[in-house]
């Protein structure tokens, strides 16, 4: 497995101009792999989280040099991920003419549909539960769940107190729970 740079040594380095290109390959390289997932929990198909990853991607680009560094560098990044695929959930929903429950069964057959997801696992089941969650509690779940990120850093993340993330998971666990074991 490659070895990365330290993210004060890559914000250093993003700041010469000499290495600045050289030091953002390096951020690519090192978080591309967990913020795509976390993109595609959210998104579900591999071609719109591609996409979000894209446009993320070209906003740190943009904003790294102003990057003030009062959260670590995967935070900020998180959080930027986050925003983008809310903002892609957000005009996939104007863009379709149906009301919220048709767009969330949308997401959940877009699970269904995925050659990636298998029908007869439990997997399969925990992704439609989740996608059928409201967008607050589906981002909590997913970076909690599948990131294992602590509340404090979540709520660095999501700008949101840790009791109030750590009811939203409360609740989204419940509801899983209940899709789980009713279907």
């Amino acid at each position: 497995m490659a070895t990365h740079l330290d993210d004060k040594e890559l914000l250093i380095q993003f700041s010469q101009p000499a290495t600045k290109e050289k030091a953002f390959t390096g951020i690519i390289k090192k978080y591309q792999e967990k913020l795509y997932w976390h993109i595609r929990r959210m998104v579900v198909e591999h071609e719109d989280a591609n996409d979000v990853l894209q446009n993320m991607f070209i906003k740190v680009w943009k904003g790294l040099e102003n990057f003030r560094e009062d959260s670590q560098l995967y935070t900020w990044l998180y959080r930027i991920a986050t925003n983008e695929s809310l903002t892609f959930i957000e005009q996939q929903k104007k863009r379709s003419t149906a009301s919220l429950s048709d767009e969330e069964s949308s997401l959940s057959n877009k699970v269904k549909a995925s050659d990636y997801f298998d029908a007869n696992k439990l997997e399969w089941k925990l992704q439609v539960a989740i996608q059928k969650l409201p967008e607050k509690q589906k981002v909590v779940f997913s970076l909690r769940y599948y990131d294992e990120m602590p509340y404090e850093e979540m709520s660095r993340v999501l700008e949101t107190s840790e009791g109030a993330l750590k009811a939203s998971y409360h609740h989204a666990v419940k509801k899983i729970e209940e899709f789980i074991l009713n279907n």
